[in-house]
């Protein structure tokens, strides 16, 4: 299965070159055209009125892809909490909880502080959100409104929408979007003969385009749209699933093993490598991975002549110290913009005015 998957995000991300991925991608194709349509209707639904769409009674931000996942999209929503808090504001953040296994209406993951749900019950990014941001309260709706108006009589004054460019059952302030710079659209093609959500086209809709793991020297994707560039590298620090913080260069001289179940692993094994950080062997898991006793048995096997693990943020907070014989260390991301004050200039004084 997993074989299946590394294929097809091949012929997502680079187009089909072998005669056996040409096969795959033209089978799909048609799905892609009618997924891709009926978005472009949902979204006329919209602009003309025929869907309706709920308006807060406070400023609401969404933080979206076009991509199916992949862009590093968590850390900027981590970074746009943080601001607002230092800012003196109450912000919340709404997420779908996708991964999750919470059926009800809506989620609180934390309030004032505390976590009231795992990872397993509203999936790994809200609680990664909620344990690094413990003054903002984090719930989780698949019906947004519903999570929104939550957030607002938990006291929010501003909201963060989670993974919402294509929830527009909510009306937002600042429509910001995120590609990743490396490669934007893959082979242009939506799910499941690409990896878009909707076609390109629909970016007329954002206010701001964020191109991610950018060297600022990319050409916007999107004429006339206003863009900005990001950057994204690994901490100084890891930190071990107990809590201990290590310095990630004293582990230059160990044996480690890595492994993530992110969109885009190879971006966190390359993150590693380019900090100096020799790694024995990688494992790729799936997207917000459920790590079972299959999995975990799995990179026991494939780390067992190595000295310590090293992992994802998101990963980690589905896993204990226990799970492992072995030392296991998350690495978190830190963020940096070419144009942080511009940035910042665009997002919060459409918010604060």
């Amino acid at each position: 299965m997993k074989t299946l998957l590394a294929f097809h995000r091949r012929i997502a991300t680079y187009g089909a070159k072998s005669i056996s991925e040409r096969v795959l991608f033209f089978l799909l194709l048609p799905a892609a055209w009618l997924y891709g349509v009926i978005g472009l209707l949902r979204n006329l639904c919209y602009d003309l009125g025929i869907l309706s769409s709920y308006r807060a009674s406070v400023p609401v931000i969404s933080v979206g892809n076009l991509a199916a996942g992949g862009t590093g999209k968590t850390p900027v929503v981590d970074w746009l909490v943080k601001e607002f808090i230092a800012l003196g504001k109450s912000p919340a953040v709404v997420s779908r909880g996708y991964g999750g296994s919470f059926a009800g209406k809506v989620g609180i993951v934390s309030l004032s502080g505390e976590i009231r749900l795992t990872a397993k019950e509203a999936g790994d990014e809200p609680v990664l959100l909620a344990r690094r941001n413990p003054q903002a309260n984090v719930f989780i709706s698949r019906c947004r409104a519903d999570g929104v108006q939550e957030a607002i009589n938990a006291g929010a004054d501003v909201i963060i929408l989670d993974d919402g460019f294509q929830h527009r059952a909510v009306q937002r302030d600042v429509d910001l979007v995120l590609l990743d710079a490396t490669n934007p659209y893959g082979n242009e093609w939506p799910l499941p003969a690409g990896f878009l959500r909707e076609f390109p086209v629909v970016l007329k809709r954002a206010d701001l385009l964020l191109l991610t793991r950018s060297s600022g020297n990319e050409i916007s994707p999107f004429a006339g749209k206003k863009v900005f560039h990001s950057q994204h590298s690994l901490a100084e620090m890891a930190v071990s699933l107990d809590g201990e913080e290590v310095a990630l260069k004293t582990m230059r001289q160990k044996k480690l093993f890595a492994f993530a179940g992110i969109a885009n692993p190879e971006s966190f094994f390359a993150g590693l490598e380019n900090a100096g950080i020799p790694i024995i062997d990688t494992l790729a898991l799936g997207d917000h991975c459920d790590f079972d006793c299959e999995t975990i048995a799995k990179i026991h096997t494939a780390a067992k002549n190595c000295d310590a693990l090293l992992t994802t943020e998101k990963d980690a907070v589905k896993l204990a110290a226990e799970d492992f014989p072995l030392p296991c260390y998350q690495v978190p991301l830190s963020l940096a913009f070419s144009a942080e004050e511009e940035f910042k200039s665009e997002i919060f004084n459409k918010v604060m005015e």
